[in-house]
């Protein structure tokens, strides 16, 4: 696996809702964890070509968390005082009714409470989310056409 590969997995599961990922091959091995910050990448001696790739993957451990580490640092610290709104169901986050469609809700959009903000897909049912508060939308946290979590932020808004 080569730094590129190990760089682009570490961008997908900082994407995603994954916390951990277990690669194994012939040649090496590999664990990426999301929360404990750390990635871990060993060869297994299987064979006395194995080491090569050693020097390949060996040097992608110092440069991966650093990404991980900008990109979860500006996240949790927002600098005025906002309420979320999460997402009651695991589903897929879509931010229009239609393709094509405007979204509900953009960054500085006025919203009231009862008001819908997006939609989530579970098991082909689309259900509008409402914002529980009045107030201005400050940040949206999810991509349009994403896998959410239950309980996962979906969006920041600053109270009325």
């Amino acid at each position: 696996m080569k730094a590129k590969e190990i760089q682009d997995l570490i961008d997908f599961i900082s994407n995603s809702g994954l916390d951990e990922v277990n690669i194994e091959t012939d040649s090496f091995k590999i664990s990426v964890k999301k929360n404990a910050g750390t990635v871990v990448a060993a060869p297994v001696a299987v064979a006395p070509a194995a080491p090569a790739p050693a020097p390949v993957a060996a040097p992608a451990p110092a440069a991966a968390p650093a990404p991980a580490a900008e990109a979860s640092a500006p996240a949790p610290a927002p600098s005025v005082s906002t309420d979320t709104i999460k997402s009651p169901m695991i589903g897929t986050f879509y931010r229009s009714s239609k393709p094509g469609e405007p979204s509900f809700v953009e960054v500085g959009s006025k919203v009231s409470k009862g008001q819908t903000v997006c939609i989530i897909e579970a098991m082909k049912l689309f259900n509008e989310i409402e914002s529980e508060v009045d107030g201005t939308i400050v940040k949206v946290l999810v991509d349009d056409a994403s896998p959410v979590e239950y309980d996962q932020p979906l969006f920041e808004v600053q109270p009325a």
